[in-house]
């Protein structure tokens, strides 16, 4: 068998100047805030979750259900539109814009990773991609939808799956990564 040079990784190689997610005082301010108002088990009002997203700059529609210990990166990019849902420890890992539909539920544990690492190079470097989940999309419980990922209108991600590419209006998708299983069918 004909040996390969597999190359190796240097971290010390690392360079993530070019990504500048904004002032040091504004992710130290948010780190803080979140962990008491967000991020948090403590009994907080979704009213008061709600304006303080808003004052760090989230878009957020109207009757935004927010649960306990939610995650959120960078509210600056996160855009949420009408009756959405986010459950328990969801996980929005949002380096890059985060854009929500109308109608979209994204159930216990579930995580948006708009971020990457360039595994084919020695500096292992930094990738960023938004995400887009359209109007009526339920990303079920524990399943993970990756960077550059659009979830069409209605689809559904089924619970522990991964997203790595995007989903087809309507499609059920299951897995890791996640295949179309069946159609989605909705009754009035």
């Amino acid at each position: 068998m004909e040996s390969v040079f597999q190359g190796q990784t240097d971290f010390s190689q690392f360079n993530i100047s070019w990504y500048n997610p904004g002032p040091r005082w504004k992710l130290i301010l948010w780190f803080l805030t979140s962990s008491i108002f967000i991020n948090t088990y403590l009994p907080i009002p979704i009213s008061l979750k709600v304006i303080v997203l808003r004052l760090f700059g989230a878009k957020i529609g109207k009757k935004f259900v927010i649960k306990p210990g939610v995650n959120i990166k960078y509210p600056w990019l996160l855009q949420v539109e009408n009756e959405v849902w986010i459950g328990e420890q969801v996980w929005i890992d949002n380096l890059s814009e985060v854009r929500i539909g109308s109608n979209v539920c994204l159930s216990q544990g579930a995580m948006l990773l708009t971020g990457n690492h360039d595994y084919s190079r020695s500096t292992f470097d930094l990738t960023t991609q938004p995400i887009t989940i359209a109007d009526g999309v339920w990303i079920g419980a524990k399943a993970v939808v990756c960077a550059g990922v659009h979830c069409e209108s209605h689809a559904v991600l089924a619970v522990n799956s991964v997203a790595t590419r995007s989903l087809d209006a309507y499609g059920i998708y299951q897995g890791n990564p996640a295949v179309w299983v069946r159609q989605r069918n909705i009754r009035a």
